[in-house]
């Protein structure tokens, strides 16, 4: 079962749509339980791509089994770290290998550009891993100098311990499918875990596909497990008392959920959550960069991004000038489906989607918001919206407050004397924000003063994997990627002997 499409799909990925598409659990691809399948879509057509196992709560629990088998008793826990960095590496290389046919499969089934999503999506999932890689031999403990007031004249000699937490459930979502996995998996295994992955429904192609390059790299049975489904084995997989840690992507209300699902065992929780970020610009900034670098901080995928800078705020002198670039830049975006290499906007992932943000574009109307540009559907067939600028929004819009997850800004001016940072920390989040000035003293004191996990000066969407990454407020729970993901799949242990 394929979508119909006039580009060519590669024989690899037809081979895979083709194929039966199980759970894999303790190193073997199995049925569900209940023998359920469901339908995966192309967001480009809504015609259905092909079916994939549905996998509930016993699934989920038989997946925890093997990982805590793989923990506890086999060849993982005593592999050496040199080896297990051997193992994470070789999954980068055949991701980069394998790079266009993840690709066109990531484009197939999210509606993102092919191109892009080799280029980024799969390349940088590639570096993630073997970034990781690296941390295998570099987590330490050290040597502790103890007093020990309560034993005079004793000698000790005192350390510390960094040991894996254990089980891990990764739930990661449908807009970075394959990305968001590999921001999980690489330093979980890093650092000694084993783990039970749970994609996205809209999106579980990649992490299949995932799962076979694990085989190929040699990992142990068990050691890396997958189960998709819907929310019912999300559901299951944080509750469950033998998971030692959950670490999930999503909305804010649905990381509300698993906190309270997790509280049984007090199990460790991570969480990169919703955002609603400020972009600013002043009026000092380079007017064509900071309006190209706007363009991309919230069209880029799709406007699909939990950083999207969807509330512009433009300093009053140039605000008219700006949004007015702003918006016709936006009109001239190609759109398009993901296997179209001229393609730079594709179909918002999902008929949900679609009507959530449709929703959200009448609201902004009917509020009395007024569209520079778009404002509607595109296109008869598919899940496309317009690249859409709302100027004219007062604070109290739900386009203003809420996340939409779409193609669309909100535009706001600014008087330089009252300042900025007040209203752009008036969200609930504060996931990223981006600062565009050529006064770089201004640039490092605004960014003080944002409530925002990350902050790009000049530029948008600025990641790499070794810095931070993660929000404040309601934006989530912990970091990922750099030095700091290893201290959440880690924990401390104190050993002190007296001599």
């Amino acid at each position: 079962m394929t979508a119909v499409t006039e580009w060519a799909i590669r024989r690899d990925v037809q081979e895979f749509l083709g194929s039966a598409k199980k759970l894999l659990i303790g190193g073997e691809w199995v049925s569900a339980a209940s023998d359920r399948t469901f339908t995966t879509y192309d967001p480009a057509t809504g015609h259905a791509l092909t079916e994939v196992a549905r996998g509930g709560a016993e699934d989920v629990d038989r997946a925890v089994r093997a990982a805590r088998t793989a923990f506890d008793e086999g060849p993982w826990p005593t592999m050496k770290p040199n080896e297990r960095e051997r193992l994470i590496w070789r999954v980068g290389d055949i991701l980069s290998a394998r790079a266009e046919e993840f690709g066109q499969l990531e484009a197939l089934d999210n509606g993102k550009s092919a191109g892009i999503a080799a280029a980024v999506d799969v390349a940088w999932s590639a570096d993630i891993f073997r970034y990781f890689a690296g941390w295998a031999t570099k987590i330490e403990g050290s040597t502790v100098n103890v007093s020990m007031p309560f034993a005079p004249g004793g000698q000790f000699h005192a350390y510390t311990l960094r040991e894996p937490v254990g089980v891990c459930g990764l739930i990661v979502p449908w807009n970075f499918p394959l990305l968001m996995a590999a921001f999980k998996l690489a330093p979980a295994l890093a650092a000694g875990n084993t783990v039970i992955l749970k994609p996205a429904e809209q999106t579980p192609l990649t992490a299949i596909l995932l799962g076979e390059v694990f085989q190929e790299a040699g990992f142990p049975p068990g050691v890396v497990n997958i189960v998709t489904g819907y929310g019912d084995a999300g559901a299951a997989l944080s509750a469950h008392d033998d998971v030692d840690k959950i670490a999930f992507t999503g909305s804010t209300e649905v990381g509300k959920k698993i906190v309270d699902a997790a509280r049984g065992n007090l199990k460790k929780v991570s969480l990169e959550l919703g955002g609603k970020s400020a972009n600013i610009v002043f009026a000092d900034a380079d007017f064509d960069a900071a309006v190209t670098g706007s363009l991309n901080a919230w069209l880029f995928n799709h406007g699909q991004c939990c950083v999207a800078g969807t509330r512009m705020f433009v300093e009053d002198s140039i605000f008219d000038d700006f949004t007015a670039a702003v918006a016709e830049a936006a009109s001239q975006v190609k759109i398009g489906p993901g296997l179209d290499p001229a393609t730079q906007l594709g179909p918002l992932v999902s008929q949900e989607q679609f009507d959530k943000v449709t929703g959200y574009l009448a609201a902004g109307l009917a509020d009395g918001a007024r569209a520079l540009t778009g404002g509607k559907r595109w296109g008869g067939t598919g899940f496309y919206v317009e690249p859409t600028v709302f100027v004219d929004v007062k604070p109290e819009f739900s386009i203003v407050e809420e996340e939409i997850f779409g193609p669309v800004v909100v535009a706001m001016p600014f008087n330089a004397e009252e300042g900025v940072a007040k209203a752009a920390n008036s969200s609930i989040y504060g996931l990223a924000a981006g600062i565009w000035t050529k006064d770089l003293s201004k640039a490092h004191l605004t960014a003080r003063q944002l409530k925002a996990g990350s902050v790009w000066i000049n530029q948008y969407n600025g990641f790499d994997t070794a810095m931070p990454f993660g929000g404040y407020k309601q934006s989530g729970w912990g970091r990922e990627l750099g030095a700091t993901a290893i201290d959440h799949y880690t924990q401390t242990k104190a050993v002190n002997i007296a001599l």
